[in-house]
């Protein structure tokens, strides 16, 4: 078994049509992916240059449950990224940007343990790249952005070891803690410190 490392961004569930929407923006330019069309719970409809489930048909999720997607986004490179998954690679652009891909999505509107907040789960496809995930600033900048971005109230990576940093919490970029851990001893403790971001 390959190790499957992901980062969680939690929002309320209003917000998914943003946190997707940019999500989208980040997708490599002049990819050949047919757009997809995904209608969220509440009738909203989005474009997204992605597949589901390596498809292009319709989604409908207006009555809530589960979105998968199979995404790749654009990142800067760092030595994490050349170590893990560049190698011989000449993939880099003028920018100084690779596109990553897949990374499974799963977009979960309402789930148990917090249904007042929707969760986006972005899990590496491979070992190296679970590897990159956990090492990689820039790969954490992404996710830590896109949850600032789309008024996200907590980021995590969990790396398969039953403790989970916390990248982002309340709109705050933070290092060096993990639930369990000295501030928050569980995940109830956690989702009791969530603020909803005012507008």
């Amino acid at each position: 078994m390959g190790l499957d490392y992901s980062y969680e961004i939690f929002m309320p569930p209003q917000n998914v049509a943003k946190a997707l929407t940019r999500l989208a923006e980040l997708a490599p330019q002049g990819h050949d992916t047919p757009p997809l069309r995904v209608t969220l719970p509440g009738g909203e409809q989005l474009i997204v240059p992605f597949t589901s489930k390596f498809k292009s048909e319709p989604v409908d999720r207006s009555a809530g449950g589960t979105l998968e997607l199979d995404t790749s986004i654009v990142i800067g490179v760092d030595d994490a990224m050349r170590e893990f998954f560049l190698r011989d690679s000449d993939r880099i652009d003028e920018s100084g940007q690779v596109p990553v891909g897949y990374i499974y999505l799963t977009v979960c509107f309402k789930p148990a343990w917090h249904p007042d907040f929707a969760s986006l789960q972005f899990t590496a496809a491979s070992s190296d790249m679970s590897r990159m995930f956990e090492q990689s600033a820039s790969v954490r900048k992404v996710f830590t952005d896109l949850t600032a971005a789309a008024g996200g109230v907590c980021c995590l990576l969990d790396t398969e070891t039953g403790i989970f940093d916390i990248c982002s919490l309340n709109g705050e970029t933070v290092t060096g803690e993990t639930v369990p851990g000295t501030r928050f001893s569980r995940f109830h403790n956690l989702v009791a410190a969530w603020r909803e971001p005012t507008e």
